[in-house]
């Protein structure tokens, strides 16, 4: 198991600030559990239908591989079975000779490629729509805000490519963007978001790090300040995400609070966090707009989900 996360941040993790303010129902009303997915509607299903102009189509997931690194104590192993042990040819449970692989798999669903639903970071004990997690986060599974009630998410997509902007190959260790740089980039890039969009960034981490130099990769990461998760937050969008494992620069820049954006973007706005994202392709070709369609295992209970997303365009 990987431990590559530094005390020093996790210690500044646990003590994210002074407690939240009065609550206030979503715009959804109080008994809402989707949060944004309440913006996926069939006028913008269609709309991001007609994105797809040349039938490319592109996997958002990375490959999930068992001992990769994590945030600690997450881990992934793997195990192939066999019905009838040792493997044989000549297997015959079923009247014929049968030759079958079953597969078990131990692992934490907040590893790689991964939906972050809205029960999954709060504030002082509170959740999105006013909801205290001691009422609802039992051992057993969520019983509310869980990932089983997220609809698919089909939407417009865009990717707002940073490692471009300033420049390089990929994003330095830490390296914070705020506000005023995303806009930047934006305009640049001609990009635009509307509300119930899927925004991704791509900061080349993943793509150059994850392989040759995993202990770091999975100790930092360059990413969102909390300012700008805010200004993320103003657009409506459906989902934030990133080549990143955290979406929020680690360690944070001085002044902000390490994943601070998780409580902006999910507890104060129920807007679904994607991490890990497999951006390279799309940042090569220079798509910055597609059709982006999610529809995660919808496993009851659940806090995160690992995802493969698909892109087209």
């Amino acid at each position: 198991m990987w431990k590559t996360v530094s005390a020093a941040v996790m210690a500044t993790c646990c003590a994210s600030g002074a407690a939240a303010s009065d609550c206030l129902p979503s715009e959804w009303g109080a008994d809402d559990q989707i949060g944004a997915a309440n913006r996926i509607t069939a006028e913008r299903t269609v709309a991001a239908a007609q994105l797809v102009k040349q039938g490319a189509s592109h996997p958002l997931g990375i490959v999930i591989t068992p001992g990769m690194p994590a945030y600690p104590p997450r881990f992934t192993q793997l195990q192939v079975l066999q019905p009838e042990h040792p493997y044989s040819e000549s297997a015959n449970a079923f009247g014929w000779e049968a030759s079958a692989n079953d597969d078990l798999v131990q692992m934490w669903l907040g590893t790689g490629p991964q939906l972050d639903g809205l029960g999954h970071l709060g504030e002082a004990g509170e959740f999105y729509n006013c909801n205290r997690g001691k009422e609802f986060s039992k051992t057993t599974g969520l019983t509310k805000l869980d990932i089983s009630q997220i609809p698919p998410m089909v939407a417009r997509g865009v990717l707002i490519d940073m490692a471009k902007h300033f420049g390089v190959e990929h994003l330095g260790a830490g390296q914070p963007f705020s506000r005023d740089e995303v806009a930047a980039a934006m305009k640049a890039q001609n990009i635009t978001i509307g509300e119930g969009d899927v925004v991704l960034f791509h900061t080349g981490w993943t793509d150059a790090m994850l392989a040759t130099d995993p202990a770091t990769w999975g100790a930092t990461i360059p990413g969102i300040d909390n300012d700008a998760a805010r200004f993320l937050a103003s657009f409506k969008p459906l989902a934030v995400g990133a080549d990143t494992w955290g979406l929020g620069a680690v360690p944070p820049k001085p002044g902000d609070k390490v994943f601070y954006d998780h409580a902006i973007l999910l507890k104060e706005n129920g807007i679904y966090i994607l991490e890990t994202m497999n951006t390279g392709r799309l940042a090569s070709e220079g798509v910055a707009e597609f059709m982006f369609v999610l529809g995660q295992a919808r496993l009851k209970g659940a806090v995160q989900m690992i995802i493969n997303p698909v892109a087209m365009w």
